[in-house]
C-alpha cells in the first residue's frame, strides 16, 4: 500500500484560505465527508478536537498533523491542503502552518494503514519534500510528488517489515557478529500516529548527521516496532524516551535514561543526544517517577491532581458498582419478614450476594488510596497507598490502639483520599532521597525501603489523622441524613444537574463520586438522584426526536430510539453525540430535565443502594414508582425544553 491510496483527490484542497485553525479543521473534516471516509463529521471532529486538547499537532516548520482514531472513520484515509498565506494552528515553534494532513484512521481493524502513515510522517520531516508539495500546480501534481518521494526515499517494502527500521551506516558490531548502537530512543505519542514516527525520524536523522549510532524503538498504534532488545540495552549509552504516555522503562534499570516530551524528540534531536553523550541523563532505576516530561513540566497542579483522582476513581469504580449491584441483588431475593433487622441476609442465596459484595464494596476505599498512590508515584507508591486506605477505612488510631482496638470511626472517603496523595508523595520523597545510594543498593529500593519505611510513615500520620477525618465524616453524615425540605431538594437537583453537564465528564464524574460516597455513609437518597439524573439525558434526547422530528435530521430520528435503551441504562454517554452537535441547547434542556427529575427523586425519598445498573436495579429502589415518576417527568421536561428552543431542520434542495 502506497500513501497515495489513502490520499483521494477529493480530499486534498490547494490554496485554502482559513482564517482560523477551528476553520481549518472544518475544512479537511468536509474533505473526509466529501470523499466518503467518515460517517459522521461531527463525531469525527470531536476526535480530532480531543487530541488537540492534549497538545497541539502542529508540530513546527509549517506543517499540522492533526488526526483522530474513532468509530467515525470508515476507512483509513488521508485528507491534505496547502495554505500559502499560513494560518495560526497553536504551532509548537508559533509559526503559521502552510502545509496540513489530516488522518482518518478507524477505531477497529487491521494496522496495515499504519505503515503507510508512518512513511508520511518521515517524509514530512523532509524540507524538499515539503517544499515541492507547496509549489505543486494541481491535485494530480500532489500525488505525483508524494508518489516519487515515498519510492525515492523507501523503495518496494519488504515482507513484514516495520514502519520504522534504523538504518544507521556506522553501527558498531559486537565479537559476534551483532549490531550495537551508542544510544537507544523510544518514542510515543497518544495516538501513536504521526508524532510517534516523526519523532523517531528525527533522531535517526540526527543520528547519522552526527556519527553516533542509535536505534530507535516506536510505539505506535500497531503496538511496539523495531524493539530494543537486552543485549543493546545493556551495551548502549544511554536512551532518550520521548514519549507524552507512559512507556514500559523496567527494561532500563541502571542505565543513563533522557526522559521528555515527544516534540522535543521531533525539534531538538541533536540537543537529547549530546545529553546523553555528555553524560547529563539521570540514572534510572526501577520504580523511580517515569512520567514524561509532558505531565512533569507541562500540567497544572490542578490537572495533575484530577489526574491522580480519576486514576484512583477508575479503578475503584468496578469494587463499587460490582459489589454495590451483589448488595442491591441480596435485598432483592431476600424475605424481610423472616428478620427485618437481619434484611439482606435472612436466606442463603441473599446471605451469598451479600457476602461476596461486602467483601467487594469493602475494597472501595483502599484500591481508591493505592492507585492514586500508584499514579503519582508509579508501582511503588502501590502498597503504601493501600496500606493507608486499609487503616483510613478502619479508622485505626493510637487512643483506640491504646484500649486494644484497632480500629475507631471510619474517616471514609476522604481519609481514603487523603491516604493516597499522602503515600504517593511519601514514596516520591522516598525515592529522591535514595537516589544517592550505592548503586549497589538500587535492587532493594523498591523492593524492601519504600514498602517498608513508606507503610510506617504512612500508619503514623494516618493514625493522627484519621480521628479528625472520622469526625468530619460523621459530620457529613449527619448533615446529609439532616437535610429536609428546600435543603434536601436543592442538593437533588444540583447532583442531578451535574450528571447532564458534560456526560461522562469531570462533573458527572464529581457528581457520581459523592454519590458513592454517600453509599458508604449509609445515605441512600443521594445515590438515587445522582443515577436519575444521569438517566435523563439520553431519554429527554430520544423523546424530543419522537415528538418533535421537524427539529432534527433524519439521521437523528432513525438513531434517537437507541437513546431510550441507553437511558435505561444509565448510559449518559448516549447523549453525548446530539449534545456535539448542538450544545448551546442540548445541554442546558438536558441540565434542566436532570435536576428536576434529582430534585424529584429527592422530595418522593426515594433511596438506591446499587451505584449503577439503571432500569435493571429499580426493583431495589426504595419508592420505585415515584422514582420512575422523576425519571419520566425529568425526561419530559428536559424533551420540551429541547423542542422549543431547538432550531427547525432545513432539508437539503434536491438536485435537479
Amino acid at each position: 500500500m502506497k500513501i497515495s491510496e489513502l490520499l483521494k483527490k477529493e480530499a486534498i484542497e490547494l490554496g485554502a484560505k482559513p482564517a482560523s485553525k477551528e476553520e481549518a479543521i472544518d475544512i479537511m473534516a468536509g474533505l473526509h465527508e466529501k470523499a466518503g471516509n467518515i460517517s459522521d463529521i461531527n463525531e469525527y471532529k470531536r476526535g480530532i478536537w480531543e487530541r488537540e486538547k492534549q497538545s497541539s499537532t502542529a508540530i513546527g516548520e509549517g506543517i499540522a498533523i492533526p488526526h483522530a482514531k474513532n468509530k467515525a472513520v470508515k476507512r483509513p484515509a488521508l485528507a491534505a491542503m496547502t495554505v500559502p498565506c499560513g494560518v495560526d494552528f497553536d504551532s509548537l515553534d508559533s509559526r503559521p502552518v502552510r502545509l496540513l494532513f489530516m488522518i482518518a484512521a478507524p477505531e477497529g481493524g487491521g494496522n496495515v494503514h499504519l505503515e503507510v502513515l508512518s512513511r508520511l510522517s518521515m517524509l514530512l520531516m523532509d524540507e524538499k519534500f515539503k517544499e515541492e508539495l507547496m509549489s505543486a500546480p494541481d491535485k494530480d501534481g500532489f500525488l505525483a510528488v508524494i508518489d516519487r518521494m515515498e519510492a525515492e526515499k523507501f523503495g518496494k517494502p519488504e515482507k513484514n517489515s516495520a514502519p520504522y527500521d534504523n538504518n544507521v551506516s556506522d553501527t558498531v558490531a559486537d565479537g559476534q557478529g551483532k549490531q550495537q548502537y551508542r544510544i537507544l530512543a523510544v518514542t510515543a505519542c497518544p495516538t501513536g500516529i504521526a508524532h510517534t514516527f516523526m519523532a523517531a525520524e528525527a533522531l535517526e536523522k540526527a543520528g547519522k548527521e552526527m556519527g553516533i549510532s542509535i536505534k530507535v524503538e516506536t510505539n505506535g498504534s500497531g503496538g511496539a516496532k523495531n524493539i530494543l532488545t537486552d543485549e543493546e540495552i545493556k551495551s548502549c549509552d544511554g536512551i532518550i524516551v520521548a514519549a507524552d504516555k507512559n512507556v514500559i522503562t523496567d527494561r532500563f534499570d541502571g542505565k543513563p535514561v533522557l526522559f521528555t516530551k515527544v516534540s522535543d524528540g521531533i525539534h531538538k534531536p541533536k540537543e537529547l543526544i549530546n545529553k546523553i553523550i555528555n553524560k547529563e541523563a539521570d540514572i534510572y532505576s526501577e520504580g523511580r517517577d517515569v512520567r514524561t516530561a509532558k505531565y512533569e513540566k507541562q500540567s497544572t497542579d490542578s490537572n495533575a491532581v484530577y489526574k491522580h483522582l480519576m486514576n484512583g476513581v477508575s479503578h475503584m469504580l468496578p469494587f463499587v458498582i460490582g459489589g454495590g449491584i451483589m448488595i442491591a441483588l441480596a435485598f432483592l431475593v431476600d424475605d424481610y419478614k423472616l428478620d427485618p433487622s437481619n434484611f439482606g441476609m435472612n436466606t442463603p442465596v441473599a446471605a451469598f450476594f451479600k457476602t461476596v459484595g461486602n467483601a467487594m464494596f469493602g475494597f472501595m476505599l483502599p484500591i481508591l488510596a493505592a492507585y492514586i498512590a500508584a499514579s503519582i508515584a508509579d508501582r511503588p507508591g502501590l502498597a503504601v497507598g493501600f496500606a493507608g486506605g486499609v487503616l483510613s477505612m478502619n479508622g485505626t488510631n493510637f487512643l483506640a490502639l491504646a484500649d486494644g482496638k484497632t480500629d475507631g470511626i471510619s474517616g471514609g472517603f476522604l481519609a481514603a483520599l487523603f491516604a493516597g496523595f499522602l503515600a504517593g508523595y511519601i514514596v516520591k520523597l522516598l525515592q529522591i532521597i535514595t537516589e544517592k545510594l550505592p548503586k549497589s543498593l538500587d535492587g532493594i529500593r523498591p523492593m524492601l525501603i519504600y514498602p517498608l519505611i513508606g507503610v510506617l510513615l504512612i500508619g503514623l500520620v494516618m493514625c493522627f489523622v484519621n480521628p479528625v477525618m472520622g469526625w468530619i465524616n460523621t459530620g457529613i453524615g449527619n448533615w446529609l441524613k439532616s437535610l429536609g425540605g428546600s435543603s434536601k431538594l436543592l442538593l437533588g437537583a444540583v447532583v442531578g444537574g451535574m450528571m447532564s453537564i458534560d456526560m461522562g465528564g469531570p462533573f458527572n464524574k464529581a457528581a457520581y463520586v459523592f454519590g458513592t460516597a454517600s453509599l458508604a455513609l449509609e445515605n441512600y437518597d443521594v445515590m438515587a438522584a445522582v443515577m436519575v439524573g444521569g438517566m435523563v439525558p439520553p431519554i429527554a434526547i430520544a423523546i424530543s426526536t419522537s415528538l418533535f422530528k421537524s427539529k432534527w435530521s433524519d439521521e437523528d430520528r432513525r438513531s434517537g430510539p437507541v437513546n431510550y435503551i441507553m437511558g435505561l441504562c444509565f448510559i449518559s454517554e448516549g447523549a453525548i453525540p446530539y449534545a456535539a452537535k448542538d450544545p448551546i441547547r442540548v445541554i442546558p434542556s438536558c441540565i434542566i430535565g436532570s435536576a428536576v427529575a434529582g430534585a424529584l427523586s429527592m422530595a418522593f425519598n426515594c433511596t438506591l443502594r446499587a451505584p449503577h445498573g439503571g432500569i435493571f436495579v429499580f426493583p431495589v429502589v426504595g419508592n420505585a414508582l415515584w422514582y420512575i415518576g422523576a425519571l419520566a417527568i425529568g425526561s419530559i421536561v428536559g424533551a420540551l425544553i429541547l423542542g422549543v428552543i431547538k432550531k427547525r431542520v432545513v432539508p437539503e434542495k434536491s438536485a435537479a
